[in-house]
C-alpha cells in the first residue's frame, strides 16, 4: 500500500539511474534487491508506526472529548440537583416564614381581643366602684 512516490525514493538512493539496474542484474543486483527490499520493509514499518501513532492521538482525542462531556453532564447534573435542592431551601423557609406570619397575625388578633375584653372590665368595675362611691 505504498504511494508510488515512496517506492522511487527507495529506488533512487540504491541505483543512480533505473536503467542501468535493470541492464547489470548480476550479484551485486541481487545485493541491491535484498537493499532494497529491507528498505521497503523499513519504510513500510515506519509507515504503520506513523499510521498507528496518528491512530492512537486520535483515540486519545476521542476519548478527551468523551471524558470532558462526561464531564459536562456530570457537572450539569449536579448543577441541576443543587438548585433543585436550593430552590426547595428556599420554598421551605417561605412556608415556615409565612406559617410564622400567619401565627404572629393570630396572636396580635388575640391580644387585641384580650386588651378590648380588658378594657370593657376595666369600664365595668370602674362604673362599679363609681356607683358604690355614690352610695
Amino acid at each position: 500500500q505504498l504511494s508510488d512516490s515512496v517506492i522511487d525514493r527507495m529506488k533512487e538512493p540504491s541505483s543512480p539511474s533505473g536503467r542501468s539496474q535493470s541492464q547489470h542484474r548480476s550479484a551485486s543486483g541481487a545485493v541491491n534487491d535484498e537493499e532494497l527490499k529491507k528498505r521497503i520493509a523499513e519504510e513500510l514499518a515506519l509507515e504503520q508506526a506513523r499510521r498507528d501513532s496518528e491512530a492512537q492521538k486520535r483515540r486519545l482525542k476521542q476519548e478527551q472529548m468523551y471524558v470532558r462531556d462526561e464531564f459536562g453532564k456530570i457537572l450539569e447534573r449536579e448543577r441541576i440537583s443543587s438548585n433543585e435542592h436550593l430552590t426547595r431551601a428556599i420554598l421551605r423557609e417561605r412556608a415556615a416564614t409565612e406559617e410564622e406570619r400567619q401565627k404572629a397575625q393570630r396572636f396580635a388578633k388575640q391580644l387585641e381581643e384580650k386588651d378590648r375584653e380588658l378594657k370593657k372590665h376595666d369600664a365595668y368595675y370602674k362604673e362599679q366602684l363609681a356607683r358604690l362611691e355614690e352610695r
